[in-house]
């Protein structure tokens, strides 16, 4: 499914079909594949079928690149369709776990306000902020739900701004402010007879669609290739007809970085990197009948990649690691 794809036009139930079998023909994307696919059984409102897959992969073991990612949608699924306690049960065990990725954080702070519980959400947007934010100087972008989403309900709680509701406004792009997308009295203008209020409150919600639906298409970004250097050796020495493409590892590098950066300058949004490994790439040449010395396929077996979860967004925040692998900084490296 395309991120542009409206909602009204996907068989949920199909596309869920689909995203398990692949899983199931790629093992090692299984847990990219089947959150989509627990996404998709959700929209169709089969929350069962979507908890079975959030438990397939809690039952996976310690493979999993973040189960407290798993646990979080597992327990904002299981709230919605009555089963208010085991999900308040697992909500807490995230919160004592203290887990360092945002996401989970956002969403059983979201699950949370979503049923009224907006003293709860406040204080676990608060202690995601603390433990994530204290002490950094830029806050990653993967930070700025848990910004906005604590400045939402501390507007909802009529709670005066503190020193992290101002850095959420400082991060905050779009044309309309914080304070005015988060006004809880919103709601009762779109009941208003006044032309002007009407019009106002239009804008307010192009500015929140635009910024939902950038969210949304960043799991599905437009993908360079990049080899490990153990791997491009050993894709060279097997295949010699790929040194034309890759004449040598510090060239593929520098390649890399500038094709994205020429993505970019022509606005293309939503970059991203997969990792190619030799195996892998020899089962992809033989499910499209072709040699892996034909460098056409290299492109699409980015975008294959890409298509299974596998991409990493770029570029990364400057004091990241860089996506190289070199352990620097990225803006002490391929950053620079």
């Amino acid at each position: 499914m395309r991120p542009d794809t409206p909602a009204e036009n996907v068989d949920h139930i199909n596309e869920a079909a689909r995203l398990e079998r692949t899983a199931d023909r790629y093992p090692e994307d299984a847990e990219a594949l089947l959150l989509r696919a627990a996404a998709h059984r959700e929209l169709a409102g089969d929350r069962p079928a979507a908890t079975a897959l959030y438990d397939r992969l809690l039952a996976s073991g310690p493979d999993l690149d973040d189960p407290y990612l798993v646990r979080a949608l597992k327990a904002a699924n299981l709230w919605e369709y009555g089963h208010e306690a085991e999900a308040r049960a697992i909500i807490d065990g995230i919160r004592m776990a203290s887990p360092r990725d945002p996401a989970p954080w956002v969403i059983v702070a979201e699950a949370l306000e979503a049923h009224d519980e907006l003293e709860q959400a406040h204080e676990t947007f608060t202690e995601a902020v603390r433990l994530l934010l204290s002490g950094v100087d830029e806050p990653p972008r993967a930070t700025y739900p848990l910004l906005f989403g604590r400045h939402r309900v501390r507007r909802m709680l009529g709670a005066s701004h503190d020193e992290w509701d101002a850095l959420a406004d400082s991060v905050h792009k779009l044309p309309v402010g914080l304070d005015e997308l988060h006004d809880p009295k919103r709601v009762w203008s779109l009941g208003s007879e006044n032309p002007e209020e009407l019009e106002a409150e239009i804008l307010r919600l192009r500015a929140e669609l635009g910024a939902y639906r950038e969210a949304l298409s960043r799991p599905f970004p437009v993908a360079v290739l990049h080899w490990p250097a153990d791997e491009l050796t050993e894709l060279t020495e097997a295949y010699p007809d790929l040194t034309e493409e890759y004449p040598s590892y510090a060239a593929h590098l520098e390649a890399t970085e500038a094709a994205l950066r020429e993505l970019a300058a022509s606005g293309t949004p939503n970059l991203g990197i997969v990792r190619g490994t030799v195996p892998s790439y020899e089962a992809f040449a033989a499910s499209e009948l072709a040699s892996p010395s034909d460098s056409s396929l290299l492109p699409q077996y980015a975008t294959t990649l890409a298509a299974r979860g596998r991409a990493v967004a770029w570029p990364p925040e400057r004091a990241e690691a860089c996506w190289c692998g070199s352990g620097r900084a990225y803006g002490e490296c391929h950053g620079v």
